[in-house]
């Protein structure tokens, strides 16, 4: 019985890397057709940021969803080219929650967010970047994603190495963390129903932190 179980875990475990890969690909490719102007404003990042309707949050036509779910920091190169060769007018970057769970050390991630911002430096000088923190999980009241639950004591260290970078390469860093962890430094259960992605409020919460950076 113990090894069905096993087998049956395993199996489930395959079956959702390959419905993962399918949908960030049926992404991609959406998003390599679909052309970005320079008057713009990208939000990029992973589920977090693929969940959330931005245009109408912020009532602002001009706001372009690059999120994917299941990205992370180390894959962000490869799908850089459509939005770079746009020239966007600003660029909201949240990424690296799954790069932590994966294993990934915090220099490593920032590493990889670092070759992001480089890029956009050299090909798209004028696009402004906001560089946001990556925010808190919550494994004391959820349990369906134990290896970001696992892997939380990063997020606050990684965080540090990101504002560090951002004061390096002279852009700017937005703490939404803060704004979105309660008294223990996770994220706040009314914020939340799975300890890592956001529920309306929660998403509510974000956009008043960027709203003096989106105009």
């Amino acid at each position: 019985m113990k090894r069905i179980l096993i087998l049956a875990a395993a199996l489930l475990a395959a079956g959702t890397a390959c419905a993962q890969e399918a949908y960030r690909e049926q992404r991609r490719s959406l998003f390599e057709l679909l052309p970005i102007r320079s008057s713009d404003i990208v939000f990029l990042g992973n589920s977090l940021t693929d969940g959330c309707e931005w245009s109408e949050l912020f009532d602002n036509r001009h706001i372009r969803n690059r999120g994917i779910s299941s990205d992370r920091a180390c894959e962000l190169a490869e799908r850089l080219d459509p939005i770079v060769e746009g020239h966007p007018k600003r660029l909201f970057l949240m990424i690296g929650i799954n790069d932590l769970a994966g294993g990934a050390a915090p220099g490593e991630v920032v590493a990889d967010i670092a070759r992001v911002i480089d890029r956009f430096q050299t090909d798209s000088r004028w696009t402004r970047i906001f560089v946001q923190s990556i925010l808190p999980v919550n494994g004391r009241d959820f349990d369906a994603y134990r290896n970001h639950y696992a892997h939380a004591d990063r997020i606050v260290p990684t965080n540090e190495l990101l504002k560090a970078l951002c004061e390096e390469k002279g852009v700017t860093y937005i703490d939404v963390w803060s704004a979105l962890a309660d008294g223990e430094g996770l994220l706040d259960k009314r914020y939340t129903n799975d300890g890592v992605h956001l529920v309306g409020e929660g998403y509510l919460v974000w956009r008043d932190v960027l709203k003096p950076y989106v105009k």
